[in-house]
């Protein structure tokens, strides 16, 4: 199995441009009994859970209430509805934001640096994240770390995007965890020490951060910074793998095909090469091809559905979680 790239190792978001993954539940400026999610409604029989609908959502929010107010803008940015767009989303998010909610800052910050229904402005997009991290709000020093390590909309400064991957880190975002992980794993606005990178890594692994397993994955299977582990590399790939992560479905595709921390086994690699491939990532094409012909055709159309079965929910995964309430 090759080398991870370098680049694969970065957080860099899930969607295009920055990622919105906030924790907006232990900013909630409301009480708890008022606050009313609408980006995942659970609606339970038997009257176990609060029923919420757009209409007691609305109505919160234009009463002034921060964390609805966010919810509709969470709701807009995700098209929730058909009236709902990005422009709606900026209008909503800045309700909140100029209420003080760290969650609607950062979101309203994303939506000036992406230019998703405003104008592409960084000045207003820096302004906004910075006024989060004055809360010491995680995702927001996450997102300067971002911007700093890409030169957008600032110039590129490595010591300064580890300062706020750092600062991430120990506030407890895990993509920043991940990301420190990173500059230490390169060598990046620091020295370059494999076994801190493998401690930041496993901090992001063990919040379930599906990059921070794949790396700390990528570290165990070949024995740097950390003691070789190959059972352990392989429990952690299938974490992230089945979390989406196309790199570690690859990885756990070779380590099906080679035994590698399991036992051999072609059917299950081909169904993750597959379901990568599926995803866009081409990179394990060359094992694709040779396992086809160590597999019947039968056990080749099985697999091929079973790859289906695993994409086919992901989509809607990523478009539940990219934005949390």
């Amino acid at each position: 199995m090759s080398r991870t790239e370098n680049n694969e190792r970065v957080s860099l978001g899930v969607l295009v441009g920055m990622i919105i993954l906030l924790s907006g539940a232990a900013w909630a400026q409301d009480s708890a009994k008022e606050q009313c999610s609408m980006a995942v409604v659970s609606r339970l029989v038997g009257g176990q859970q609060k029923v919420c609908d757009t209409t007691m959502v609305e109505d919160m929010a234009c009463r002034g209430h921060a964390f609805e107010q966010n919810q509709l803008g969470l709701a807009s940015i995700l098209a929730i509805g058909p009236d709902f767009n990005e422009e709606e989303a900026v209008r909503w998010f800045e309700q909140a934001a100029q209420r003080g909610y760290a969650p609607a800052q950062v979101n309203l910050a994303v939506m000036y640096i992406n230019g998703w229904g405003t104008p592409t402005n960084y000045g207003s997009g820096l302004h906004w994240l910075h006024v989060a991290a004055e809360q010491k709000f995680g995702r927001a020093y996450y997102n300067l770390g971002i911007l700093y390590l890409r030169g957008q909309g600032v110039r590129q400064d490595y010591s300064e995007a580890f300062k706020w991957f750092e600062k991430g880190a120990n506030a407890g975002d895990s993509d920043a965890q991940t990301n420190l992980g990173y500059m230490y794993d390169q060598g990046l606005g620091c020295e370059r020490n494999i076994k801190t990178a493998a401690v930041w890594y496993r901090k992001a692994a063990e919040a379930g951060n599906p990059l921070g397993e794949n790396n700390l994955a990528d570290l165990l299977l070949r024995g740097e910074g950390v003691q070789q582990d190959s059972a352990e590399a392989f429990r952690l790939f299938q974490s992230a793998a089945a979390q989406g992560h196309t790199g570690a479905r690859i990885k756990l595709a070779y380590m099906h095909a080679e035994g590698m921390g399991t036992a051999k086994d072609p059917e299950s690699a081909y169904v993750w090469l597959t379901s990568a491939s599926l995803a866009g990532d081409q990179r394990g094409r060359d094992l694709l091809l040779k396992l086809e012909g160590q597999l019947t055709p039968q056990q080749i159309t099985e697999a091929r559905q079973r790859a289906h079965n695993l994409f086919a929910p992901m989509g809607k995964q990523l478009s539940a979680t990219a934005f949390a309430q």
